[in-house]
């Protein structure tokens, strides 16, 4: 694609008709959410008819379903496409052929930030429930924040909005190499490891982006600070280089000190307790120059305590109280396919979890294990792409098998072609759960509902979890398990 560069010129007062390829998609729609809230004209397509679709239809927005070169309005002067939208697309083609101003979905929302400070949340895992928690923490102490996130965000209705605060609050994707194009002030980041080869080729390339991305942020004299998380490898990493090599001041969270460097704020004093889905957290937050407060968190697992531990420090960076960011997190109740209580039968709960990482599906069988205590955690697991799968299949294993029961969907290949010799069965060949019955490749969908719903018996826990289209099935395993007597506690 032909874009502009990473600092789009102008602002949003200069765009005119903007058209979207694409809008359906999370990243794009928000895009044009905001824009649109911020008086921009709005059209746009794409292949599919979803339900974002309509509610941009109600502010306004002219949308069609399918692409063709006449949906590309004579009242259009600028195009955001998505990454997947590029030559070839017959209205990204004719509106080339027009010579209209043509910018990527990144390149748009750099736009839309103008004129506010920026909160970027990035990370290789983490970051859509961390920025999430920052739009909440941030809406909730009547900071009125703009947000661009990954997800709807519970209790905010929508996973993009134009406020009136001078924040703006963006998840900044690294799949595509893109968070490099934003005006950051502040940034998080929650992790750094190997992620995207098919995109970056090596695990240095990725480390290097980041690299990149905290050499941007402006000193530490004009409000620039790098906020990384010391429990990780990969973000400690990058902050001891920022420390050395940036202008931003460096910030760390995290459990215990590293390298004798001990965090800014530490996260004591873990420990579950009831939430508003039947599950949350307690946990101790200590500034290294300040107080200690206790957080109730309506989220499990050791990994959202470090994320709502980036947040409040960030928050904390950028003028709020301490006490208020504390307040705001504990109004976060989570976000769409993150640890998403889907609902239950039988005294067994079903949750929903966008993991397609071996460190992602490590910790939402961790926080599922948390969860189910004593009782027993099942797993419906979806591989996304064929090279992930190829590149990762050991160590898949090795997060899944902390689960008692274990299907193994067939590889969900997204944007790729199959690849000879890789398919779910490496994965589900090199489980080590206690009973070899309980990890096997399951091609027919329905069979693994029943088995799992069947098998389960009252407390127990049953996660999907993937980045494909496996989330449907949770709403199957609910079904299941309020049909069924459960052969379990037969």
């Amino acid at each position: 694609m032909t874009t502009e560069g990473t600092a789009a010129r102008g602002s949003v007062r200069d765009l005119g008709r903007v058209h979207f390829l694409g809008i359906g998609g999370v990243g794009v729609s928000g895009v044009a959410r905001i824009l649109q809230d911020q008086g921009v004209p709005v059209s746009g397509t794409d292949a599919k008819d979803l339900p974002v679709m309509h509610r941009l239809a109600e502010g306004g927005a002219r949308i069609t379903v399918g692409y063709a070169a006449q949906n590309v309005g004579e009242d259009v002067t600028c195009v955001i496409a998505s990454s997947i939208a590029g030559p070839g697309n017959p209205e990204y083609d004719a509106a080339a052929a027009r010579g209209l101003r043509m910018m990527h979905r990144s390149e748009g929302l750099a736009l839309a930030m103008r004129g506010h400070r920026v909160l970027a949340v990035a990370g290789t895992h983490g970051k859509t429930t961390t920025s999430s928690m920052a739009a909440m923490a941030f809406t909730e102490v009547g900071w009125d924040p703009t947000f661009a996130v990954g997800a709807a965000v519970a209790g905010l209705g929508t996973n993009a909005r134009a406020g009136q605060g001078e924040w703006f609050v963006a998840e900044a994707d690294e799949s595509d190499g893109t968070l490099v194009a934003y005006p950051s002030t502040l940034a998080i980041v929650t992790t750094v490891e190997a992620d995207h080869l098919d995109h970056y080729g090596t695990e240095e390339a990725v480390h290097e982006v980041f690299r990149t991305f905290a050499g941007q942020l402006p000193a530490a004299d004009e409000g620039g600070a790098l906020v990384a998380c010391l429990d990780d490898d990969g973000a400690a990493g990058l902050a001891a280089w920022a420390r050395e090599n940036a202008r931003a001041a460096v910030l760390t969270y995290g459990t215990a000190e590293r390298d004798g460097v001990a965090p800014d704020l530490l996260v004591s004093d873990l420990e579950v307790e009831p939430g508003e889905s039947g599950v949350g957290q307690r946990a101790r937050f200590t500034l290294a120059d300040g107080p200690s407060l206790t957080v109730r968190l309506q989220v499990p697992g050791r990994h959202n305590a470090l994320n709502a531990a980036a947040v409040a420090l960030a928050a904390v960076r950028a003028g709020m109280p301490f006490a208020d960011a504390v307040r705001g997190l504990e109004a976060f109740r989570g976000t769409a396919r993150r640890f998403e209580f889907r609902g239950a039968g039988r005294g067994v709960r079903v949750f929903d979890d966008y993991a397609h990482h071996p460190t992602e599906v490590a910790a939402a069988v961790s926080a599922a294990r948390a969860v189910a205590g004593e009782h027993r955690v099942h797993v419906l697991f979806q591989p996304h792409l064929f090279s992930r799968t190829r590149d990762f299949a050991a160590e898949f294993a090795q997060a899944l098998s902390g689960a008692d029961r274990v299907r193994v969907l067939p590889v969900y290949a997204a944007r790729e072609e199959p690849m000879p010799g890789v398919d779910a069965g490496l994965i589900a060949s090199r489980l080590t759960t206690a009973d070899p019955a309980d990890r096997k490749v399951a091609e027919d969908r329905g069979a693994a509902v029943r088995e799992l719903a069947d098998g389960a018996a009252p407390g127990d826990v049953v996660l999907t979890m993937g980045a494909g289209d496996v989330t449907a099935l949770g709403a199957d395993l609910v079904a299941r398990l309020a049909d069924e007597p459960s052969a379990a506690s037969a």
